[in-house]
């Protein structure tokens, strides 16, 4: 697919206010290949960055980062007709859900968790295996083996087991789901059928409107005949409904303002005095014979918007007429919705009201759609039902299908009337003024002509072909990679100039340079490096969502060996309490000197400002019992405590040295392993890393002191 037919113009970015900084935007690109990235072209005016303390503390001064933010793809859950509520509480399939909607989330507020609304950051789509779960009261969602809902004991996969490398916490028949479900839900909230519109009238005209026809005698005993029809409300919705599906039915109004009394909303109505449309009206209005779903669905829509009201969460519809009565009762019964009819007021006013809780209040706003959204509220109400929100089955479909997920304010969003957690999002590349993270996935600048330009820096007799490290900051070996081919122009400029470099990736896509790279090492030093740090795949895929599998990272360890060169494995981060094991550091290391890994550099995990909050939410989420254990280690310093560096130096040091993987000089302090070629880099999707215990001077409980450059995160 040729791109210039997919380009955006620049005008269209003012949606992203920091790239008004990139004055050499070149345009905007989408590609359905990479749904939902948008990808900046720049063109760069420098390709190599100075490392503040390069070629002192690090063995590297500068580095090339052809791409500013990842575009290796996320974790998705949701089939694309998946029932999402909206935050004015109406539904709209996930596939409709886009950026800057605004959906209804939770939120813990003291003893409750509460509806409140919820942005929408960002959507995404794939594909993946299928599963069907089942609730004990009709609710059906399809959802990924990766998806989370929230249950009355936390957060659960879908899929899991007990033990093993896929342990983690997963739904089981008669776990409860929290919402209040949706069960028997219907596809399009509103619809334009003539059946529905004409029984919307039905209700609105006959529960609000006004139809008067009176005979005058004119002098000399004429009869005159005057009709007026006339429909007064306060709520713009409904009216403009009324007068839109009156238009269609080829009966004009005129709108004006409607005199009230003092203290009441200003209202406007629709007015009509012409004999024709009087008479179109009566006949349009009358009770049908046999009313069909869309006509009941109609009525009760109308009905309500005219007569009907939703305080504390009590859907009552009132009226004086009988017949009206009936009608509500009939059309609620005949979709099956449960209700009472209450018993009449002093002033002749009876209600219906619909019974069975938040569950069947949602169910009849979705089935019937009617327009006055401020009846539809749900923000601040408690998560609690009376629902059987019971897990009933599981059902492995067999087969891949489209999947959609979002990420939102609160983390969350009510998916076919249950609480589904959302995509984890890591921190934005700030200086762009990106937001939540999101966008460090989906906005990826681009340096098109970083190779041109690198090839005339690297040619300046001034360049001391100092050591250039790729990787430092974003992933070079990233998807876009795939669209740009950015590298081999990278690598042959190096190359052809004597600059020694480095490669530091979690990208399998470096096997596709593997023969350029090997021509560079004959002329100039080079150094490879995968970044592998969690070698169970299920926790892989969640705190490393999209990236290639740790499988696929070690078949390139293997084919970089096979090319007769070296290539580093690095353990960063290594995760308290989830990665930390006897059993897990052992089988990585083997798994990595299987690969053929010539070393293997590790440390502990590191969370910084803006990091942490992050990391938080996602452990609260996919792991909460750990929650309190990560606080005291990381509640006040952004480094693992020293003392748990040094009882990891002490576990990794002997098994490091059993499977042959030593590399550089062992730390004086912590016993953690420093490269004596790459001590300190990032990791593949641009952030710090720092290899082994490099602070000799701490004292035990102090945070760390070390290098600027020197830092891990996870992200």
């Amino acid at each position: 697919m040729r791109w210039s037919g997919q380009e955006i113009s620049v005008e269209q970015t003012d949606a992203l206010p920091g790239l008004a900084k990139l004055n050499n935007l070149v345009r905007s690109v989408r590609t359905p290949e990479f749904a939902g990235v948008t990808f900046h072209e720049v063109l760069a005016k420098s390709a190599l960055n100075k490392v503040p303390g390069g070629g002192g503390a690090l063995p590297f001064g500068w580095t090339i980062n052809p791409y500013r933010g990842c575009s290796h793809a996320c974790v998705y859950c949701l089939t694309p007709d998946t029932l999402i509520l909206m935050a004015d509480g109406r539904h709209k399939p996930l596939g409709e859900v886009k950026p800057g909607d605004t959906v209804m989330g939770t939120r813990k507020d003291g003893a409750y968790r509460r509806y409140v609304p919820s942005a929408v950051m960002a959507a995404w789509a794939t594909r993946k295996r299928a599963f069907r779960i089942t609730l004990s009261e009709g609710t059906e969602i399809v959802a990924s083996g990766d998806h989370r809902f929230l249950t009355e004991r936390g957060w659960k996969y879908v899929t899991g087991r007990m033990s093993g490398n896929e342990r983690r916490p997963y739904l089981t028949p008669n776990n409860s789901l929290l919402g209040f479900g949706l069960a028997g839900q219907c596809q399009p909230m509103r619809s334009e059928s003539v059946e529905y519109r004409r029984g919307y009238l039905t209700g609105m005209i006959r529960g609000d409107g006004m139809l008067i026809a009176k005979d005058y005698v004119r002098n000399g005993g004429a009869i005159n005949r005057v009709c007026y029809f006339r429909l007064a409300l306060a709520d713009a919705e409904a009216l403009d409904r009324s007068r839109e599906y009156l238009q269609l039915e080829g009966i004009g109004t005129t709108t004006r303002p409607f005199a009230v009394g003092a203290g009441r909303r200003p209202m406007n109505a629709i007015h009509c005095n012409r004999q024709k449309a009087f008479n179109d009206i009566r006949q349009l209005i009358n009770w049908p014979d046999a009313p069909g779903d869309e006509w009941r669905r109609g009525f009760l829509a109308g009905i309500f918007d005219a007569e009907g009201s939703c305080s504390q969460g009590v859907l009552r519809i009132s009226n004086k007429a009988e017949d009206i009565l009936v009608q509500i009762s009939e059309s609620l019964g005949w979709f099956g919705i449960p209700h009472t009819r209450e018993s009449s007021r002093p002033n002749g006013v009876t209600a219906v009201r619909v019974t069975g809780g938040l569950a069947v209040r949602s169910r009849f706003f979705h089935l019937v759609g009617p327009a006055i959204t401020r009846k539809l509220g749900l923000a601040g109400a408690a998560v609690k039902s009376t629902a059987d929100l019971r897990v009933s089955t599981i059902e492995d479909l067999g087969v891949e299908l489209d999947m959609v997920d979002i990420t939102t304010e609160t983390g969350d969003f009510v998916a076919n009337g249950v609480i589904s957690h959302n995509c984890f999002a890591r921190p934005t590349h700030r200086y762009l003024e990106l937001n939540m993270g999101t966008d460090f996935d989906h906005e990826i600048i681009v340096k098109v002509n970083v190779a041109e330009v690198l090839r005339k820096e690297v040619a300046r007799p001034s360049w001391g072909r100092h050591p250039v490290a790729l990787g430092t900051n974003t992933d070079p070996y990233q998807r876009a990679e795939g669209r740009y081919a950015l590298m081999p122009g990278i690598i042959g400029a190096l190359a052809d100039s004597g600059t020694p470099f480095s490669i530091l990736t979690k990208g399998s896509l470096m096997r596709r340079d593997l023969d350029l790279i090997a021509d560079a090492a004959t002329r100039v030093p080079v150094d490879l490096a995968l970044s592998i740090a969690v070698y169970d795949e299920e926790l892989q895929k969640s705190v490393e969502p999209g990236t290639p599998s740790t499988k696929a990272r070690l078949e390139t360890v293997r084919a970089v060996r096979e090319h007769g060169l070296e290539c580093s494995v690095f353990m960063m981060p290594i995760l308290p309490f989830l990665t930390d094991s006897r059993e897990h550091l052992d089988a990585a290391l083997a798994a990595a000197k299987a690969a053929g890994a010539s070393s293997v550099l590790y440390t502990a995990l590191h969370l910084r400002p803006g990091v942490k909050e992050w990391f938080m939410l996602w452990l609260e989420r996919e792991h909460p019992e750990l929650v309190e254990k990560y606080r005291a280690m990381y509640g006040t310093q952004a480094y693992a405590p020293v003392d748990y560096r040094k009882w990891l130096a002490a576990r990794m040091k002997p098994l490091i040295f059993k499977h042959g993987l030593l590399r550089g000089e062992e730390d004086p302090v912590t016993g953690g392993v420093r490269s004596v070629a790459l001590n300190a880099m990032r990791d593949g999707d641009g952030n710090r890393v720092r290899f082994g215990a490099a602070a000799s001077t701490d004292a035990p409980g102090a945070p760390a002191r070390v290098a600027p450059e020197e830092r891990l995160t996870l992200f």
